[in-house]
């Protein structure tokens, strides 16, 4: 009888006793931007975990001789969530009040920064220009200083050390759910989450 008993109730948590659905519980696969920095690119020392590259003034010429380069693509959890396109916005940012140090600081393991390299929540703003959609992957992009200030109709002339230019994304999974906004932690690049959500370049000026 006690075998019968505890039996009932093992099967009665499992399933036959549950009275409630919960929103967790009708989740789908979701795919996150993935991006891969040109580190050798950047015109100072960087991390490819950072997502973030750097422009330096003290170069007379740098307007036109230096780039900015990355690569775009998207994780789909092994297959099970694909994606149709993601859609790519760009903006011209001042510099915060604390903007982070650099040189960039690694995590004791060396592998992530210890402190995120952009300000947080990662969300499209009405000051953010879309840039393109894209539907082929991996997609490379490289940009100048110059060419970036074109985009976003901003005067080099006026740019100041620590300002930046940042890309953001969109995800259109297949089913054509739009994804505009993840958690702030899978942003966050010093948690070297599988999102990437954003990408940048830094202005310096370090002789």
């Amino acid at each position: 009888m006690k075998r019968l008993i505890i039996l009932s109730f093992i099967i009665c948590l499992a399933s036959a006793c549950k009275t409630v659905d919960y929103d967790w519980e009708d989740f789908k696969y979701a795919p996150t931007p993935k991006v891969t920095l040109d580190v050798e690119s950047s015109a100072l020392p960087t991390f490819a975990s950072a997502k973030v590259s750097f422009f330096n003034m003290a170069s007379p010429d740098y307007a036109t001789s230096q780039t900015f380069n990355w690569t775009l693509d998207f994780y789909d959890a092994e297959g099970r969530a694909g994606v149709q396109a993601i859609e790519v916005f760009v903006s011209f940012n001042r510099r915060e009040g604390v903007p982070p140090v650099y040189p960039i600081v690694l995590s004791l393991a060396q592998v992530h920064p210890t402190e995120r390299q952009f300000p947080l929540p990662s969300m499209i703003r009405p000051t953010d220009r879309f840039y393109e959609r894209v539907t082929e992957f991996p997609k490379t992009y490289s940009f100048t200083p110059s060419e970036l200030a074109a985009l976003t109709e901003i005067n080099l002339s006026t740019v100041a050390v620590n300002d930046y230019f940042l890309f953001k994304f969109i995800v259109i999974m297949e089913d054509g759910t739009r994804i505009v906004q993840y958690n702030d932690n899978s942003c966050d690049e010093s948690r070297g989450e599988l999102c990437d959500c954003r990408v940048g370049v830094r202005f310096k000026n370090i002789p």
